[in-house]
């Protein structure tokens, strides 16, 4: 590309960058004024997530009061730019607005050696926030280049709150009347998920969700990675949305879509959770060659999407809300380096849908049911979770609900009930 281009596109995308910030009303995203306090760190800032997911808008609020030169290469005009391209595009963006302190790169995995230009720009003292779509590129180029000198930041569809925020209600309170509202709008929630614009748009949903879908797995996938079986890996990619909250294996995958290894579905798999569509959970254990092993559970990063994709998925609403649930505990998570989440089960097919350890220790055990009253909770899962807590030594249990709330004492025992809607509600 020729520096005139560069040029012009630069000044183009600077009307990007006034558009977003005046485009209408905008949610402020929950932890953004906790990020905020890193702004003037000199370390690199990363947003990451899944595509179309608010980071773009999240990093541009981040810098909320600050002079900062932006490029977005998510833009098809910088689709061939190379690493000889980037000090044009930094020459175009002084000339476009002058000497700067901050620097938004939007998207910037998609250009080759692209880490290498950010170490620079931070080595000339230039505050660096970038944006991905893609974890693993993004941690294995940060990792090798960047070690130690960056912060990231993960960003996800709106959750529940955020939802709520956008509907006009930032005051919680448990009355009948509050109840039956956070119910009603937790139906619609799960139904359209979480994506920005089809939270601000509902009626777009069946038409948004699936361009959403085939644009990360075109762009963000198979023309990343040059997936040459590209039929083979749409339909492994539906049947592994389709079990959403299950337990799956890579054998069986391999089995089922007639791929030649257990390696290629892993591969698959593997492109799947980097593209942030699909989360994987690990079987609890102690032994790390069992951890790797054994079974793993599949999530999806939003129920909307689930929906959009499988017109069967509404009837399954207890895994739903299973899936509903993991992404806020992804959530926090994300917040909380020392959180690791797991499933476990035993040789006797007793089940806990997550476990929540840090560090060492195991602090939560928790299951996930579509009940709305103490009869309709299976016995299965309450003996799954007194079991689990003699062998893992954990006495904090909690069982999601419906619309269920309670304490009980058993064996020594508290199991706490806790209707889904409430403790979404929680910080």
């Amino acid at each position: 590309m020729n520096k005139r281009m560069i040029k012009e596109i630069i000044l183009d995308q600077t009307e990007e960058k006034k558009r977003i910030l005046r485009s209408g009303r905008i949610i402020e995203r929950e932890n953004l004024g906790l990020w905020k306090q890193f702004v003037e760190n000199e370390l690199i800032k990363v947003t990451m997530g899944v595509r179309r997911s608010g980071k773009t808008v999240f990093t541009h609020l981040l810098l909320g009061g600050q002079d900062y030169a932006f490029a977005n290469f998510d833009d098809e005009r910088l689709a061939f730019v190379g690493t000889e391209d980037l000090n044009y595009i930094l020459e175009a963006l002084y000339e476009t607005y002058g000497d700067f302190e901050y620097l938004l790169l939007d998207e910037v995995q998609n250009v080759q050696g692209w880490e290498l230009f950010v170490n620079r720009l931070q080595r000339r003292g230039i505050n660096v926030f970038v944006t991905g779509s893609n974890a693993n590129l993004l941690s294995r180029e940060l990792s090798t280049h960047l070690t130690g000198r960056y912060i990231r930041m993960e960003i996800f569809p709106f959750s529940f709150r955020e939802f709520l925020l956008w509907k006009g209600i930032n005051k919680y309170q448990i009355t009948t009347k509050a109840r039956a509202m956070y119910k009603r709008y937790l139906e619609e929630y799960i139904m359209i998920g979480g994506f920005p614009e089809v939270v601000k748009s509902p009626e777009l949903r069946n038409t948004y969700l699936p361009t959403l879908y085939s644009s990360i797995i075109t762009r963000d996938i198979v023309a990343r990675h040059n997936i040459r079986f590209v039929k083979t890996f749409r339909e492994m990619a539906a049947n592994i949305i389709s079990n959403f909250s299950q337990i799956i294996t890579y054998n069986k995958l391999k089995n089922v879509h007639g791929l030649k290894s257990v390696h290629t579905a892993k591969n698959y798999m593997d492109y799947l959770s980097e593209a942030y569509i699909v989360q994987i959970v690990e079987k609890y254990s102690q032994k790390p060659k069992e951890i790797v092993n054994s079974p793993k559970k599949v999530y999806i990063v939003d129920s909307g999407l689930i929906n959009s994709f499988s017109l069967s998925a509404t009837e399954n609403k207890g895994r739903l809300i299973e899936n509903l649930f993991f992404i806020e505990l992804l959530r926090k998570k994300s917040l909380d380096r020392d959180m690791e989440i797991y499933y476990w089960k035993d040789y006797q097919d007793r089940e806990i849908d997550f476990v929540v350890r840090k560090g060492k220790k195991v602090e939560k055990l928790i299951q996930v049911t579509y009940a709305t009253g103490k009869d309709e909770i299976e016995k299965r899962e309450k003996k799954s979770l007194l079991k689990g807590s003699e062998l893992l030594g954990c006495k904090s249990l909690t069982v999601i609900t419906w619309d269920y709330e309670d304490e009980e004492n058993t064996e020594n025992r508290k199991i706490v009930y806790i209707p889904l809607w409430k403790w979404l509600l929680e910080k």
